[in-house]
């Protein structure tokens, strides 16, 4: 398991309240453009569904993706089908305004060929394991700096 954390200005359930909106998860992924709920899902939930929206460099893609953790304010977690890989925060309350946020990720499997495929092309960049875990910091910056202007606001 890879995994990054971050200490934030922020109570628990506005970091909660932002990591779970996958439709809003282009505003701090470095590649996801961000996610629409499916088969009637509106939000969060155990066994929604939802398709997120990548990019890196001129790839674009599509993931189906289903909600496994989902209990507001300490986690959210969701696996991908198409690389079925699993991803998720972790949200720890350390104060009344204050918390600690980890993202993850865990490979399960072997990914489909498609992913095989554009990975060893280097269409998706020539050490594909790091730049998930680097992005993964860059992911926790932004969610950081959103979760304490909106606890601020």
């Amino acid at each position: 398991m890879d995994e990054r954390s971050i200490d934030v200005a922020a109570p628990a359930e506005v970091v909660w309240d932002l990591v779970s909106d996958v439709t809003r998860s282009g505003e701090w992924s470095p590649e996801s453009t961000g996610g629409r709920w499916l088969g009637g899902a509106t939000g969060p939930a155990p066994g929604a569904r939802f398709v997120g929206f990548n990019r890196h460099g001129i790839v674009r893609w599509v993931t189906r993706c289903r909600v496994e953790d989902c209990v507001r304010p300490g986690a959210f977690s969701f696996r991908v089908a198409e690389s079925r890989m699993r991803w998720g925060w972790r949200i720890e309350a350390t104060g009344p305004s204050t918390s600690r946020v980890t993202q993850w990720r865990e490979r399960y499997a072997r990914p489909n060929l498609l992913v095989r495929a554009l990975t060893s092309s280097g269409l998706l960049g020539r050490d594909r394991e790091r730049i998930m875990v680097d992005d993964m910091g860059d992911a926790l910056a932004a969610v950081k700096a959103r979760a304490e202007r909106t606890a601020r606001a």
